[in-house]
């Protein structure tokens, strides 16, 4: 069981109440995601957190996007 005390999940923010105007040009919205979320590779969303990675090598966030729209 993780931590909830500093640097634990308690201190991550949650996902469900990011939100950014779909107005602004793509690199602001990237931008605005970033500064709320505050670290987009880890986060929580409810009670879970999320913990993002890439293997050396692998399939970039892109190609694995494509792979589940198939």
């Amino acid at each position: 069981m993780e931590n909830i005390t500093a640097g634990g999940s308690g201190s991550l923010v949650d996902i469900r109440d990011v939100t950014v105007d779909k107005e602004l040009p793509r690199e602001e919205r990237i931008t605005e995601f970033v500064r709320q979320i505050k670290n987009p590779y880890r986060f929580k969303c409810g009670r879970f957190t999320v913990r993002a990675s890439f293997a050396p090598g692998g399939a970039t966030l892109e190609e694995c996007i494509k792979g589940i729209l198939r």
